[in-house]
C-alpha cells in the first residue's frame, strides 16, 4: 500500500500511525506541505491519506495558502472511498471539506483526557476494540461542527466532536491518538513555551501526568492506527 502523510508543522511524528503503517509494510510518500513541497494531484497515486496536526487553524489560508486545497485533496481521497486519516488541524479540514463549519478558540483541552464512544463508534471498525471511555492526548483549542450525513463516533464534556466518519473510511479524530508517550515526551522538549501556555504548571507535574492513564492512551492509540490501517 502507498500512503501520503501530510505534515502541516515541522515536529509532528507519526507515532502509532508511523508504527502500525512500518508494522503494514507500507511505502510511505511524507509531504511537508508547510515548507512548500507540493500535495498530490489527486487521489490516484496513492491508497491512502493522513493529514496531521499543526499549530494553524483550519481557516488560515493567508498564512497557508495550500489549506483549501488540501481540504479539496481530502474529499477526493474519501469521494473515491480511499482511507483519510485527519489528526486535529486535519479532522478540523476534514470537517471543512465536507461542509462542516470551523470554530475557532474554543475551550482549550490538552494532556491525556477521557474520551467516550458513541452508539455508533462502539460499533465502527476504529474504534470497536476501545472501552467505552478511554484516555488519550489532547492539545487543541479548536474545533467544528459535523458535516452532513458525518456519522459521530466519540465525545466528551469539553468537545463534543471527538471523532467521525464520512462514508467509507475517511476519518477525523479531535484527539491525538498518534501521540504515544514517546511522542509526548518530545513535544514537551520541543515546546516547553507553547505547552505552558495551554496548561500553565503542567511540565512541572509531567512525572504524575506520564502514569497509567499514559500507557493506557498507548494501547488505545496503537490499536486505533492498527484498525485504521486495516481499512486502507
Amino acid at each position: 500500500m502507498r500512503v501520503a502523510i501530510i505534515e502541516n508543522m515541522a515536529g509532528t511524528p507519526h507515532g502509532q500511525i508511523g508504527i502500525a503503517l512500518e508494522e503494514a509494510a507500507a511505502d510511505v510518500h511524507v509531504i511537508r506541505a508547510y515548507a512548500g513541497e507540493p500535495l498530490p494531484a489527486d487521489a490516484g497515486d496513492h491508497d491512502a491519506l493522513v493529514v496531521l496536526g499543526g499549530e494553524q487553524n483550519a481557516l488560515d489560508d493567508a498564512l497557508y495558502p495550500y489549506l483549501p486545497d488540501l481540504a479539496l485533496l481530502m474529499k477526493r481521497f474519501g469521494d473515491a472511498g480511499k482511507a483519510v486519516m485527519g489528526v486535529c488541524l486535519g479532522s478540523q479540514l476534514l470537517a471543512r471539506a465536507y461542509g462542516g463549519d470551523n470554530i475557532l478558540s474554543g475551550p482549550p483541552e490538552f494532556g491525556w483526557e477521557d474520551v467516550s464512544l458513541t452508539e455508533e463508534g462502539a460499533s465502527d471498525p476504529l474504534l470497536a476494540g476501545q472501552e467505552m471511555t478511554f484516555p488519550v492526548f489532547q492539545w487543541h483549542c479548536d474545533t467544528f461542527t459535523l458535516p452532513q450525513g458525518a456519522t459521530h463516533l466519540a465525545t466528551n464534556g469539553a468537545t463534543r466532536n471527538q471523532a467521525f466518519r464520512i462514508g467509507r473510511a475517511a476519518y477525523g479524530t479531535q484527539f491525538h491518538f498518534e501521540a504515544s508517550t514517546t511522542v509526548v515526551d518530545g513535544w514537551c522538549r520541543t515546546f516547553p513555551a507553547s505547552v505552558e501556555k495551554m496548561s500553565p504548571g503542567w511540565l512541572d507535574n509531567y512525572r504524575d501526568h506520564r502514569g497509567i492513564r499514559a500507557q493506557m492512551a498507548d494501547m488505545a492509540g496503537l490499536e486505533i492506527a492498527r484498525a485504521w490501517v486495516r481499512l486502507v
